[in-house]
């Protein structure tokens, strides 16, 4: 598996003191350009100023992004290891959208970003939906007036539905005449250069309906969660399904200095036996916690055996970012309530743990016009029913952070399965 690299790299700064951390950063790349969010309206950096040569800094996350050369990398190293003005550096990595299905193989050859990797992750997500994570009757969940996974996580149960919380989906956009959201607070902000927020790929539209679709669906079954939260919609990744860390970090800046108590990310890149988690995503998360922002993330869906359709044993690690142990790691159930096929596992000991599940397999949500809905699979539908949850938690219990990670945990669904498969369980929505 190759890292895919963008050939700038994540600085982490010291949150206490930024402004060393910067000068020191100049001094050991000769780089004059600073951008600060701070200066930017929402602390969110136009897409020219991420793409600018100057370094970018997220103030709120403690964070920069920095165009350097192998020299000018080693000084950065250096200072690291020297001092505690520069705390950690890495290569900025290419990310992606997670369970694009639909995206034929075609399409996605015509994309020159990665286009051998996404080629790859195409085919196994012809596989992804396979004999053993097809829809089967289940009465428990079987019910045409909602999705088997708002019914298996108690949604239709609860009486919350996200008043007051504002909820950041970062992603693809989304389809912003969308009839389903009309009459919703929505914010959206495209990190992406020469792309607006809105989605013409559809995982983000898709992500967004689980989450914050309405109560009252036009056409059943009903599928959204906190169909009153406030929506912001950020554009991290292109229509192609693919980003960078530089537009995820500007997400989340621009998520966290807006207040969103839920921070939702279907989004990421493999990661190997062994690897250990990014240093500066887990900064990010516990700098995020502290300012009362959860952010939830997609183990990923990597674990096909495309030769028999079964699960890996053992099925491959937690992806990145969200093998940050600050970040919530989602894993996927089918309607029997056992793991997907595809889902990532509990495998690294640095790093790496799942922490909790929600249905992943044929999610029924919205999806750009004029096709309105789909169904589709992956860790990535997970991930918004984790976090539409999260966001009735934080109405019903006024808790932030990881007060908020910690009522999820309390009552998820215990099933009788591993936690390296499952996390501590099924997410389950507040009865109280």
């Amino acid at each position: 598996m190759t890292i895919e690299t963008t050939g700038r790299y994540l600085v982490l700064l010291p949150e206490e003191d930024l402004g060393s951390g910067i000068q020191a950063l100049s001094s050991a790349t000769g780089i004059s350009g600073v951008a600060r969010a701070a200066d930017f309206e929402d602390h969110a950096f136009t897409t020219a100023e991420l793409e600018s040569p100057n370094a970018s800094v997220f103030d709120r996350l403690g964070v920069a992004v920095v165009p350097l050369d192998p020299d000018q990398a080693q000084s950065v190293r250096a200072s690291a290891a020297a001092h505690n003005n520069v705390l950690a550096i890495q290569p900025e990595r290419i990310v992606y959208a997670i369970g694009q299905a639909g995206l034929s193989a075609d399409y996605l050859r015509g994309y020159s970003d990665a286009a051998t990797h996404l080629c790859e992750q195409a085919g196994a997500q012809k596989g992804q939906l396979n004999i053993h994570d097809q829809p089967v009757d289940y009465p428990e969940f079987k019910d045409d007036q909602t999705t088997w996974g708002l019914k298996a996580t108690r949604v239709i149960e609860s009486t919350y539905s996200g008043l007051g919380i504002k909820i950041a989906v970062l992603d693809t956009g989304l389809d912003l005449a969308h009839p389903d959201f009309a009459g919703r607070v929505v914010h959206s902000r495209s990190f992406i250069a020469g792309e607006s927020a809105q989605d013409a790929n559809g995982h983000g539209t898709h992500c967004i309906g689980t989450a914050c679709g309405p109560k009252d669906s036009p056409e059943l079954p009903r599928y959204g969660i906190a169909y009153n939260a406030e929506i912001f919609a950020g554009k991290v990744l292109s229509d192609r399904g693919s980003g960078s860390d530089s537009g995820i970090l500007a997400g989340i800046e621009w998520a966290v200095n807006n207040g969103c108590a839920v921070i939702s990310m279907s989004l990421g890149a493999p990661t190997r036996p062994g690897d250990t988690y990014s240093p500066i995503y887990e900064r990010v998360g516990q700098r995020a916690l502290r300012s009362g922002s959860l952010i939830i993330a997609a183990a990923g869906n990597d674990s096909t055996d495309l030769a028999t359709g079964r699960r890996l044993a053992p099925p491959k690690p937690v992806g990145y970012p969200a093998n940050a142990p600050s970040l919530m790691a989602v894993a996927a159930l089918n309607n029997q309530l056992q793991v997907a096929s595809f889902s990532n596992g509990t495998i690294n000991l640095d790093g790496g743990q799942l922490d909790i599940a929600g249905p992943g397999v044929d999610v029924h949500s919205t999806w750009p016009m004029p096709d309105r809905y789909n169904n589709i699979s992956g860790t990535s539908m997970a991930t918004p029913h984790v976090s539409g949850i999260a966001a009735l938690y934080a109405e019903a219990t006024g808790a932030r952070g990881m007060e908020l990670w910690a009522w999820l945990m309390r009552d998820a669904q215990r099933l009788g399965l591993s936690g390296t498969d499952v996390g501590i369980g099924l997410v389950q929505a507040p009865l109280l």
